[in-house]
């Protein structure tokens, strides 16, 4: 059975200048699904992700987030407090510098999010610490994020993303500083953590391999989408006028 989409793009119009960063694009994501986007530098690609993930709002077009459990949402003219709140309430965000607050420990780094809704520090610590051994962390907790490894750092940051529930999690080159054995290890505990638990992952790349082990490849070029697999992989629709 076809999963319903839990983010709708119509029309996406972006523009820096005279530079059109997104032509007019339209894209469906569905609850799931694991959506490698991939591109050029230039392309587009990064502005599509923060278009879709209310970290900017586009010049015209559609975004509907179908966050399960709650109505449609439109993000396209929220303010940046309402992009915020978006942003803190149903999406999560793992990029390839990991962003974490290096003062702060393992659990309090992957708390975070709880502490900014309102949750009690020890529930918060508790639930972050329970990301933290899924992700095969235990006993890192309270290590500052200096003293750990590029690769555990990563993982901290995907309990960060994951910690509320979020739906859909957005990651921007999440292996890009990794060697290749720790991308292997990052990624596989990235798609754990969201499609294995039936949410959604979409991703920027520049690595085949890393897009090959999603279940999708977007492809776009001078703003527009100009490839999709799981269009490219949806079966003809028989002719109308067949001869007999």
């Amino acid at each position: 059975m076809t999963s319903s989409p839990v983010l709708t793009a119509t029309g996406l119009i972006k523009r820096y200048g005279e530079l059109r960063a997104l032509d007019d694009v339209s894209l469906t994501i569905r609850t799931g699904e694991s959506v490698a986007v991939m591109g050029a530098s230039g392309s587009g690609k990064t502005t599509l992700l923060h278009c879709l993930a209310a970290v900017i709002a586009p010049d015209a077009g559609s975004v509907v987030l179908s966050a399960p459990g709650t109505a449609p949402r439109e993000l396209v003219g929220l303010d940046e407090g309402g992009r915020a709140r978006v942003r803190r309430e149903s999406l999560g965000f793992v990029f390839q510098e990991h962003l974490l607050l290096p003062e702060l420990t393992a659990v309090e780094n992957a708390a975070l999010p709880l502490l900014l809704t309102g949750m009690r520090r020890p529930d918060a610590e508790r639930h972050a610490a329970a990301w933290l051994a899924a992700l095969g962390l235990a006993g890192v907790e309270g290590r500052r994020i200096g003293q750990l490894s590029g690769g555990q750092a990563q993982r901290v940051a995907i309990a960060r993303a994951q910690v509320t529930g979020a739906p859909v999690v957005f990651a921007d080159e999440p292996t890009g500083a990794l060697d290749s054995a720790t991308s292997a290890e990052v990624l596989a505990a990235l798609l754990h953590a969201t499609t294995g638990q039936g949410r959604t992952l979409v991703m920027v790349t520049h690595d085949a391999d890393v897009a090959r082990r999603c279940s999708r490849i977007v492809r776009v070029s001078d703003g527009r989408i100009v490839g999709d697999s799981a269009m490219d992989a949806a079966p003809a629709s028989p002719s109308t006028g067949a001869s007999r």
